[in-house]
């Protein structure tokens, strides 16, 4: 190592969550443009695989099209809803010991600011990615939904199968052993 640097630590768990979210926003918001602005001009079906279509529709609901309400409230309704959630995950991410749980809080962070930016612009949440089978379809989805859907899986995997971490008094973790 050359003299006068220090070892570089691995980032804090904080930065980690902030990094993905932004990764999620970006990339949602750059999918989103290139369909809106590029591919679906005029809107259509375009099949790319034989399960997987693209498509352009405009959610004014949650992810996968849940509570779509035709109405500027529940847009505004969805916003706040969205922002006080991003709020409250942030702080868990804050909190975060490890940076999977914050990589974790950061896919549905920067899903939900994915969204949030649609509902501002175009008072609804443009979806795209459209799967299918055997003449069923999925609710056509994004980018954004993507993150928030695998970020809140992953949470609920995590709480299942990750061991009680048991503290004593003291706050170090009890192993079985004496000391």
């Amino acid at each position: 190592m050359p003299s006068g640097t220090t070892p570089t630590e691995p980032p804090a768990p904080m930065g980690v969550g902030l990094a993905v979210a932004a990764g999620v926003l970006v990339l949602d918001q750059a999918t989103k443009w290139w369909i809106v602005e590029v591919v679906m001009v005029p809107p259509r079906e375009i099949p790319v695989l034989p399960v997987f279509n693209l498509v352009l529709g405009w959610n004014r609901g949650i992810s996968f099209g849940l509570f779509n309400w035709d109405s500027d409230l529940g847009a505004w309704l969805f916003t706040g809803l969205a922002l006080a959630i991003v709020c409250a995950l942030v702080a868990w991410m804050r909190r975060a010991e490890g940076r999977w749980t914050a990589a974790t809080l950061g896919l549905i962070v920067g899903g939900a600011l994915g969204n949030v930016v649609d509902r501002l612009r175009y008072g609804a949440v443009a979806d795209f990615l459209d799967f299918h089978l055997a003449g069923y379809h999925w609710p056509a989805f994004n980018v954004a939904d993507a993150g928030i859907t695998v970020g809140a899986a992953v949470l609920i995997l995590e709480s299942l199968f990750a061991g009680p971490k048991r503290h004593n008094k003291g706050g170090r973790e009890k192993t079985g052993k004496r000391s």
